[in-house]
């Protein structure tokens, strides 16, 4: 119960990438680790604890130990999450409702969100003194802000039968409502009532944000379930446990040599294909930098990534207790039965048979369970 509740705790921290990096930062430096400037020069020292962000939403820590060559073990885990993404000009009015303007982002089941309290999170930019340097802020209300209703059973008789919902019509969450100090002309003039909520939030003058990237995410907070507290419900397990599962990894860390790595990469939910993604060159970036802050060479570096191992860490499909036919039928994952190993033919992971083995291997070692 100990560990869940502070899993619980990092959970609802977590409410959007930038904040899930910043959470993960606060535990780091409680435990020793020290910032590097991803866009500096790095001076490192052997056996010291460092971290660096990688535009405010991933974040890989590292831990280069004495004899540094001896292989790398690295985890990694994404800090996004499916959710709805706040579009540019978000406010719309219509019928004396104020709507949000939103788009879909990831693999959302759409209809769990309707008739759920929900909150907006993540980066409002601001005017800096330097167009180049624009400054950055984090926003979190914590608090209900907004719904998206259902329609009534009474005026949709087929509710319950199943049913197609338009991500541009149904998805959009009710956010306020028109009084007479907000018009339609006012909105239609620029007086947006979510940049004079942001403005209002962050203490600063309406016309000084330029931009921001915002996620809607659900209040709700975690709670035990089960006749005797087995299970847990929360937002956000995807991928937010596995987050919490690196970072506790690597501040308990104690191998003497080598390199260890934990990494929270963004938008995995969308392919990682961005700049700050799994597919990007940011991993390789940084440890290439790390060896060479050592004096190795590229060949060194290159040389050492053959002889490491690295851990993609996320969730898996436990067998549903309503729909046991989806799964495999010998393979059938069960929930609070352990680790599950995850493999693919079409190698949509990226694991073979000696790294499967490594695995049960440490399983078996320290006594983890596995599936």
């Amino acid at each position: 119960m100990s560990y869940t509740g502070s899993l619980f705790n990092f959970i609802n921290n977590s409410t959007s990438s930038f904040h899930t990096v910043l959470n993960a930062q606060s535990y780091l430096i409680k435990n020793g680790f020290e910032e590097v400037n991803f866009s500096e020069d790095w001076q490192l020292k052997a056996d010291k604890k460092y971290f660096t962000k990688i535009y405010d939403s991933t974040l890989i820590a590292f831990i280069p130990h004495q004899n540094l060559r001896e292989g790398m073990k690295i985890a990694v885990s994404h800090t996004d999450f499916p959710c709805l993404k706040v579009k540019p000009s978000a406010d719309i009015m219509q019928n004396d409702y104020g709507k949000l303007n939103v788009e879909v982002y990831g693999g959302m089941i759409l209809n769990t969100w309707f008739d759920r309290p929900l909150s907006i999170a993540g980066k409002v930019v601001l005017k800096g003194q330097d167009c180049y340097q624009p400054d950055v802020k984090f926003v979190d209300f914590k608090r209900a802000l907004m719904i998206i209703p259902n329609l009534a059973i009474h005026m949709d008789r087929s509710i319950n039968s199943g049913k197609s919902i338009s991500k541009q019509k149904e998805m959009l969450p009710l956010a306020f409502m028109q009084t007479e100090n907000n018009s339609e002309d006012e909105l239609a003039n620029d007086n947006s009532k979510l940049i004079k909520l942001l403005a209002e939030e962050l203490s600063c003058a309406q016309e000084d944000i330029l931009s921001y990237d915002l996620t809607v995410y659900q209040v709700e907070t975690p709670y035990y379930l089960g006749f005797v507290g087995e299970l847990v419900t929360a937002p956000r397990l995807d991928n937010i446990t596995s987050v919490k599962a690196c970072i506790e990894g690597i501040i308990a860390d104690k191998r003497k040599v080598g390199l260890d790595i934990a990494v929270l990469f963004d938008n995995e939910e969308v392919g990682s294909r961005t700049k700050q993604g799994g597919a990007s060159n940011v991993l390789s970036n940084v440890i290439e930098r790390i060896y060479m802050a050592f004096g190795y060479t590229r060949q060194a570096f290159l040389a050492d990534l053959a002889k490491s191992f690295m851990l993609s860490i996320d969730v898996a499909h436990a067998m549903h207790p309503n729909y046991v036919e989806k799964n495999d039928l010998t393979n059938k994952p069960i929930l609070n039965k352990g680790l599950a190993i995850k493999m693919a033919a079409s190698q949509s992971y990226a694991g073979d048979a000696e790294a499967i083995a490594i695995v049960r291997a440490l399983c078996e070692k320290y006594k983890i369970n596995y599936e």
